[in-house]
């Protein structure tokens, strides 16, 4: 599937959706998402979904640039800028979490795919997938194959063509992700590129306030510099939050490669193009890539 032998699947960030919190809600930029630990498990279940960014003051909230910003991730996720073709990808790459899927890498391991499954199953109750509910349940936390195996991995490849199962992607993604680290954002008062960078950086290292997680790295950025709302310079921000994802990144072997920060976001923040306006060029694991318009 992937062009790159860099591809990005085959580093797998540190998903922290599963991390069993102390207080048992973990709150996500908006989203709060109630952990109750069972074993070396977790189950998540959401008890708010985190609001959509407003319209006004554009940013990601425009479709064209939340567009730009879906093949932005997937070109370091994917290799590929067609993200809308990754609604059936799922393997386990040996990662520790079990089966990674779909358009943002839901993990079969770390509860936003068990997530992502009921939300699909209330939306269209006898999917070809809702059978695997309890099988997913039992492999939460884990890397186990237990009770899902070929004949989920084909499931879910049959279940990516119908358009429900594709907006239940698309609904998980947004209310986990995009809008947590959108509205974050417009609260810090970043524009366009800054929504984009904490987008993908929430996208790595998932929600939470442990140093490398989405929240943890903004603390430490903070600690540098103010946000724009605080009455700081958003550039200098901005870099400062880079910095502290690098070197969240470096702990891990598995983000040695660092070019979604220095090749991509950086590039963009180095010529001051802070609403993400096209004509965008950037590499990812060494691979060119452009956006020459809106799409």
């Amino acid at each position: 599937m992937h062009s790159s032998p860099h591809a990005h699947r085959m580093r797998r960030p540190n998903r922290r959706i599963a991390v069993i919190a102390a207080a048992g809600v973990l709150a996500a930029g908006g989203a709060s998402l109630a952990l109750a630990a069972n074993g070396n498990a977790a189950t998540v279940t959401h008890s708010t979904r985190a609001a959509a960014p407003q319209a006004s003051g554009a940013g990601l909230a425009d479709p064209h640039k939340k567009e730009i910003a879906m093949e932005l991730v997937s070109s370091a996720e994917n290799s590929s800028l067609d993200w809308k073709a990754q609604y059936k990808y799922i393997e386990d790459i040996g990662d520790g979490r079990g089966y990674t899927a779909g358009i943002i890498g839901f993990c079969s391991g770390t509860g936003d795919m068990l997530e992502l499954v009921q939300h699909y199953t209330d939306m269209e109750p006898g999917n070809g997938l809702a059978k695997y509910l309890p099988a997913l349940q039992r492999v939460n936390g884990t890397d186990s194959h237990s009770g899902l195996g070929s004949a989920f991995v084909s499931a879910w490849k049959t279940a990516a063509k119908d358009t429900v199962f594709q907006q239940a992607q698309n609904d998980e993604r947004d209310s986990v992700y995009f809008n947590p680290a959108v509205n974050q954002a417009k609260s810090d008062g970043l524009g366009t590129l800054g929504q984009f960078i904490y987008y993908d950086a929430i996208v790595m290292h998932g929600p939470g306030d442990d140093p490398v997680s989405f929240g943890g790295i903004r603390k430490t950025a903070m600690k540098k510099a103010k946000t724009p709302a605080q009455g700081g310079n958003e550039t200098t921000y901005l870099n400062a939050f880079l910095d502290a994802r690098k070197a969240a990144m470096k702990t891990e072997d598995a983000h040695d490669d660092t070019s979604r920060v220095d090749t991509e976001q950086r590039v963009f923040l180095n010529a001051g193009n802070l609403n993400l306006d096209p004509p965008l060029k950037w590499k990812t694991y060494g691979d060119s890539y452009q956006i020459l318009t809106l799409p």
